[in-house]
Formats: C-alpha cells, structure tokens, sequence
C-alpha cells in the first residue's frame, strides 16, 4: 500500500514540475538581437561579408593512420553574393591566412607555417573561389570551385548545409552554413608523409552588406 502511495505521489511531482516547466517561458533575446531559423527563405538577396568572429575552418589530418590531428585556421576572410530566385548564380569567394594555423601541440603550429610543410612565407594565403553552385534541396547543396594552396589550383566541391538564416543582429541579415570538402594534399606538392585525404570543414556566418 505505501509503496502504490510513494508511487502516485513520485508520478504527481513529475507531472507538476513538467507542468511548471512547460509554462516558464523562453528567456528574452536583447533588443535588436534575432535567432536564427532552419528556414533558407529568410536568407534575402545581395552581398554578405564572412564574419571572421563567427567562422572555425578545421583541417582534419590523419597522424600516421593512428588518430585524425585536428588543425584550426584563425584568420579568414570571405564574401558571398547570394541569389535566392536563382541559386546557381550565386558566388562565393574565401581566403585563408596559412600562417594563422593553430594546434593544441606546443610549438607544433610554427612548424606547420614553415618551408617543411606550408610555406606561408612564399605563399600566404589559401583561397577558394566558386564556380557553380547546386542545390540538392532546401537546405543542403554543393558548391564547386578552385581551391588554392602552396600555388597550386585543383577543383574542390563542398557539401554546403543551412545552419540557419534570419535578421540577424541589428536587423542586418545573416547566414550561418557549414561546408565540407576533402583533398588530395598530393595534389597540392605536400610531403609524402601526407598520403591519406585531409577533410576542410568550415562553420561559418555571413552578414549582409548595408
């Protein structure tokens, strides 16, 4: 008997407090500040500006077959003309500071910069410019280019998905998207040691242009 009681009265605590729960509402967002929504039609037409606070480019290299090093790029530039009527016109452009490599291994990203590996004394900059853009449906696509690293160009495509589209802060429009390629680092004179594909994700924003 006691038992049934202490299990009707666990039952009623659990439905009021879900109850509560349920009726406590959402934390306000300051003024002029607009979450996002998995809607593409919120993404409005003209030129957004990469926002460089809001962007992770991660290169995901295997170590010797062992694990997958992971290496992060902190200095991004980007510009996208978006075309909402017609999706395969829209354009893209990216580039990335080679130097602005970053590892949790100490001392490790100053090497990679350098003549061994990425040279970014000789070549700077890595850049992505597209060539074709191609919807699959409302929130997903590819996007094909020519990506450039250590002087070389090669074709890359990225799987593109909506992360969310909205105002944005201020009322200004905003895009978040994450892109994933691989690349042959063969391809672009890397050292043997590299023989596996290296996997470029980006998670990134773009604002609109005023």
């Amino acid at each position: 008997m006691f038992s049934g009681v202490r299990t009707v009265a666990v039952v009623l605590a659990m439905t009021a407090a879900t109850t509560a729960f349920a009726q406590t509402p959402a934390p306000a967002l300051p003024p002029g500040v607009f979450a996002a929504e998995r809607d593409i039609a919120l993404a409005t037409a003209g030129t957004y500006t990469l926002d460089e606070s809001h962007t992770a480019v991660i290169a995901r290299v295997s170590h010797l077959g062992y694990s997958q090093s992971v290496f992060r790029f902190d200095r991004v530039k980007g510009s996208l003309t978006w075309n909402p009527t017609a999706i395969e016109k829209s354009q893209l452009s990216a580039t990335v500071d080679t130097a602005s490599i970053a590892t949790n291994v100490k001392g490790f990203a100053e090497e990679l910069a350098g003549d061994g590996f990425l040279k970014a004394k000789a070549f700077p900059q890595a850049t992505f410019v597209s060539t074709a853009f191609r919807p699959t449906d409302k929130t997903r696509g590819k996007v094909e280019g020519h990506f450039t690293l250590m002087g070389k160009t090669r074709p890359v495509t990225f799987d593109v998905e909506l992360g969310g589209a909205g105002k944005g802060f201020g009322g200004k429009p905003r895009i978040g998207v994450r892109a994933v390629a691989t690349i042959n680092p063969q391809d672009y004179g890397m050292m043997p040691f590299f023989t596996d594909p290296i996997q470029i994700q980006i998670d990134t924003e773009f604002e609109k242009n005023d």
